[in-house]
Order: C-alpha cells, then structure tokens, then sequence
C-alpha cells in the first residue's frame, strides 16, 4: 500500500473517530429533564416571598426557594424578554421582584462548539462520501481508459546489467546486434552512405540458446530506451485491446526514438493467418494486422527496430517475414565446442573453481548443450559443491553435473532385487560392448547401474567432435548399439524384459527417419515420404499427409524392418564373438556398479578397436505379399536408458 492510500484511509477513520466522539459528547453533555413548575406558580411564589433566587441559562431556570431545594423550569416566551419582565407581565410587584436575586449565566462554549458540530457534521459526512464516491468513478474510468495502453517496460540503459561480454558461444549474432547499435549510435556512418537502417531483426534459435539474453545484452549497448514486451501481453479476450496496445507501444516508441522495441515470443501473435479457429475476427489476427501495418504502413520514416524472439519461425506470417519488416533473421544455434568453453568461462565468474578444471575436457563432455544447460550445469557443481562442504568447485562436480543434467538425480534409495540387478548389468554391458566394438560409434565415457531419473541405468558415450551431418553407417552403428542391450538380454538369459522400450522406440524412429527423410534406402532410392504439418489449434498436434501409395507404405514398413533386423544382427555378432568381454563387464558393474571411461578402456587393453568399415547393407528382397505379420506388443518401459 502506498502513501497516498494510507492517506486516504487515515483521513476517513478519523471523520469516522471525530463524529463518534462527537455524538458521545452531544449525548453525555445533554441536560437532564427539569422537574418543570408553570411560570405562573413561579410568580405567585415570588410575590409570596418564598423565593429566594433565580439563575438563568438561556430559557433554562433554576429556582432556589428559601425553604427547599432547587428546581428548574423553562420560558416559553421569547428570549429577549428577561424574567423581570416576564413576572411584571404577570402581576408581580416590583418591590417582590426586587427582593428576589437574578442571576443570568452565560452557556458554556463547549456547549455551542458540540451545537455547531451534531448540526453541520452529517452534512460534512455526506459531502465527504459523495466525494470519495466520485474519486472511485473517475479511477474506474481511468482504469477502463487504460486497458488498451501498452504494458512495456522501459529501459533507459545509464546502468546496464547485461552486456555483450556476458554473452559467449554466439559471436555471429553478436557482431550482427553490435551493428544496429552502432547504427542508433552513429547513424550518419550509415546513412552518408545511402544505408537505411533495419525495421526489425529476428532472433531464432532453439530454447535456452540466448536470445533473450543477447537482447538484454542490447538494453545494457544501447544508449537508447528500450522497450520490452512479450507477445502475450498484447493479447486479451476483448476485441482490439491487443490493436490498441500495439498502436500505443508504437506511439511510445516514436515519441522516444531512435530507440528499440524487443518482442519476446512473438509467435503468440505471429502465427500464421489463417490458420485455426476464429475467422477474419480472430483477435490475434487484428493484432498481427497492427503490427504489419505499424512495421512497414505509409508512416516508415521512423528510428524504431524492432528485436523480436521466436523458436517457431516456420509458424510466422509471411507477411511478417518478409524484408522491410524484419529485415534480419539471426539464428542462435547450440554452440560448438569452443562456444561452450566460452559459456562455461562466462559463467563461472564469481565462483571459486579449482586449478585442475579444465574446461576444454568439459566442453568436450557436453555436446548438444544450450547456454541454459551449461549455465544450469555450473549452478548444480556449485550445489554439490556446498553440500560437500567444499570451498572449491572441482572437476569432480562438474562431471556429476553433467550426468545429473542428461540423466537425472541419483536414485540410490531404490533398492532392486539381485536377478534385475544382474538383468540391468548385462544390459548396460551390452550396449557398452557393442559401442566399443563398432568403428562409427561414440566413445564410451562411463557406464553405471545406479538409477538416475526414469532410468535404471545408463551407458554414456559422447562425440570426440561436433558432427553436423548423420553418416549412414553412422546409423547403422549407433542402431547396433542401441539394441546391444536387447540382444545381451537375449544371449545370456534367453529371453528379453521391458528394458529395452526406450531403446526400441529410439530405433524405430531412426530407422523410419533414414527411410522416409534422408532417402537412405537402396530399394526406395533418395527420396521422401509424407508431409510433416503442425495442426496449429491443437498445440503441438503433428500431423503426416501420406503422399504415397499402399504398396510404398508396406514397402517403407519392409525397409525400416530390414534396417532394424541388420543392426541386430551386428549386435548379436560383436556380443557373441566378445562373450567373454560381456560377462567380464556385467561382473564389474554388478560389484563396483559405475565404471569410468579409462577403466572401460583397460578392460579391452587386448582388444584393439576396429578401423575396418562397417559392412554394408544386404540387398534388399522382394517382401511376399499378402501375408501380415503381427508387431511385437507394446510393454511397459523399464527405466533402462540407451546411450546417449
């Protein structure tokens, strides 16, 4: 609550405190009801000589007989009139009246302040309610003229939180955001050149790769104000509020220009026209259709760009896309190798780490991380760290992290039975074998059963680089090992368990993926299958148009089953000509329950690791027609992970 309604509220109890007080005083002060006498026994008695005294308060009397208390009585005639005059009036005798002591008292002022106030008090407490009464419509009203302003914040950037040197990993979009800035600093740089400057830049990039920071970053450069807002701000459920807004963002804008207008998610109101419920009328739609026209309308000759944030641009307007609006799309990819050294130097600043970090050795262990799951990395290492009570971070720390981020917590409470125990060793131990035995696979950096998250185990390799495009023996190798679990299930206990699920569904989908997106199939040659399309009114909901017949369907069914049974077959061959390796493992993991990369190592120091190619694929044969076989039931997933 702030001053001005403390304020208002003191002022209202105490109107309410003083009229009380005044209404207790007015009744505690009121006279008592006087044993009246009519005036004319009065004038008899004074003429009898019986009265001794008179003390008169306004039309009040006291009377003091010679022989017996006082009493009251009141005049009714006219206050002008004194006593004398009343009693002459009624046949007194001057010498009786004479003989008898008038005394006039004069009313005590308390007596008229607490008149004054019971008659003009109520009048005063109306007045005060009408006017409190008029104070509440006008801020409705206020409030009411208000909801279609504009929510953004304003920054004005004299003391700047963030800046570019706290953004690492994206130095392609920073050098492109550095340009605008210099452009609303030194404009005359650009535009002796003819130049004009961008009407908006468009950050996309997968979640949690910066973009919201770099635009922070672009508050903390800028000595221009800063406007922030997210898309759903502008969207309400009354009709045109969110064009309003739109309407008085900018209007704040130009008012403040050059400056910079940052759209967080714009998508929520970018989405494609068109596209779902609503019709023509759509409020999300009038909303897009302001910004379009305030972006790029007849009114261009303004210093305003827009910084707008989305990690859907395939679902954004055209119209918004198109040059002239967003003149720039910057893509915020997850980093590389370096890029992740630099984040994770960026963010450990502050923090005691100890000398034998090497930050090369986890960037390394953390392919596929965003800045936000480093930045998370480094603040679980410091938790575990403190609940260690170290004073240091080490590497130690950081590599649990790791896990921890990947996989999950450590459930060492769970307790299982020895016979899953033994399940879950040999299945771990399948994958770690067949991984280390196939030339494309990653290598192996730990292999543990101790339950993590949903998983019961886990077996995790990691790249000795960035790779950004899939090989198909790559495939075929990381699909060996996927299934290396299964296959160890098989060999040693002959029979398999629900471990496998998550594997399984991995599969699938990878080999469905190299047969209808990457044209990886001999027999159907390089082309795709069906139509990816978002259902936008259903969220997330994924559909596929099929674009091809039924004879091709059961001929892609054919091939993703031919791929699955050779990664199979590759598996069940390096796990039965290394059995030994595979028992050796299971043991090891079944007592010490972790083993760490170099460990794994050594236990195939007689081993060399293959260099040959990965054999290729059979020819494919010409599938029977007419004869179905049925899929294997769908089970329950046990929590056994694959390898990441």
């Amino acid at each position: 609550m702030n001053s001005n309604q403390w304020l208002r509220n003191g002022l209202i109890y105490l109107l309410i405190l003083v009229a009380v007080s005044a209404l207790f005083f007015q009744v505690a002060q009121q006279p008592k009801q006087p044993n009246a006498i009519p005036i004319s026994k009065l004038a008899q008695s004074v003429q009898a000589g019986t009265v001794k005294k008179i003390s008169v308060n306004g039309n009040a009397l006291t009377i003091t007989y010679k022989e017996g208390g006082p009493q009251e009585t009141a005049l009714k005639s006219n206050r002008d009139i004194g006593v004398e005059e009343t009693l002459k009036n009624l046949g007194v005798p001057a010498e009786k009246i004479a003989g008898v002591d008038i005394v006039y008292e004069q009313p005590p002022q308390w007596d008229n302040i607490l008149a004054l106030v019971g008659t003009f008090l109520p009048i005063i407490l109306i007045a005060v309610f009408f006017f409190f009464i008029m104070r509440q419509a006008q801020s409705g009203n206020n409030q009411a003229l208000s909801f279609g302003k504009s929510r953004a914040r304003m920054f004005s950037g004299d003391k700047p939180t963030v800046t570019f040197a706290d953004v690492a990993g994206v130095d392609e979009a920073k050098a492109e955001l550095a340009e605008v800035v210099e452009f609303l600093k030194e404009p005359d740089k650009f535009t002796s050149l003819g130049a004009r400057i961008p009407k908006g830049v468009l950050l996309v990039g997968p979640p949690g790769t910066g973009k919201t920071l770099l635009a922070r970053a672009v508050a903390g450069e800028a000595n221009v104000p800063f406007f922030s807002i997210s898309g759903s701000e502008f969207v309400e459920m009354f009709v045109g509020v969110g064009a309003s807004r739109v309407r008085d963002l900018f209007d704040q804008a130009k008012r403040n220009s050059p400056c910079i207008v940052f759209v967080d998610e714009i998508d929520a109101v970018g989405r494609h026209r068109g596209a779902g419920l609503g019709g023509s009328h759509d409020e999300r739609e009038q909303t897009l259709n302001q910004i379009l026209v305030e972006m790029d309308g007849f009114d261009t000759d303004t210093k305003v760009i827009i910084v707008a944030a989305t990690n859907r641009p395939d679902i954004l307007d055209p119209a918004l896309m198109r040059p002239g609006r967003f003149d720039r799309r910057v893509i915020l990819d997850r980093p590389d190798m370096n890029g992740r050294k630099q984040i994770l130097q960026v963010h450990v600043k502050g923090k005691p780490m100890a000398k034998d970090v090497n930050f090369d050795v986890i960037a390394k262990q953390t392919p596929g991380f965003s800045g936000a799951d480093i930045e998370n990395l480094v603040n679980e290492a410091a938790i575990l760290a403190a609940r260690r009570n170290k004073k240091e971070i080490n590497t130690t720390e950081l590599t649990e992290s790791i896990e921890k981020v990947i996989a999950g917590p450590e459930r060492k409470s769970r307790l299982i039975s020895e016979d899953e125990k033994k399940i879950v060793a040999y299945h771990e131990a399948g994958h770690a074998v067949v991984l280390r035995m196939l030339p494309n696979c990653d290598p192996v950096h730990k292999v543990s059963i101790i339950s993590r998250g949903m998983f019961g185990g886990y077996t995790l390799s990691l790249p000795d680089d960035d790779r950004y495009l899939g090989r198909r023996v790559k495939f075929m190798d990381d699909l060996a090992g996927l299934l290396g679990g299964r296959v160890a299930e098989e060999i040693v206990f002959g029979d398999v368990t629900t471990g496998a699920a998550n594997d399984l569904e991995r599969v699938t989908d990878t080999a469905r993926a190299m047969v209808t997106r990457y044209g990886m199939s001999e027999k159907l040659g390089p082309r795709t299958f069906g139509n990816r399309e978002e259902l936008v009114f259903l969220g997330r909901e994924i559909s596929e148009q099929r674009n091809y017949s039924e004879q091709v369907a059961e001929d892609i069914d054919n091939e993703v089953k031919r791929i699955i049974n050779t990664a199979h077959e590759t598996a069940k061959e390096v796990l039965t000509k290394y059995r030994a390796k595979l028992d050796a493992l299971a043991a090891r993991l079944i007592r010490d329950e972790t083993i760490e990369g170099a460990e794994f190592e050594a236990m195939f120091s007689d081993v060399p690791a293959p260099q040959r190619p990965t054999k290729p694929l059979p020819k494919p044969e010409q599938p029977s027609r007419g004869r179905d076989e049925p899929d294997a039931p769908r089970l329950a997933p046990m929590p056994a992970p694959s390898p990441a």
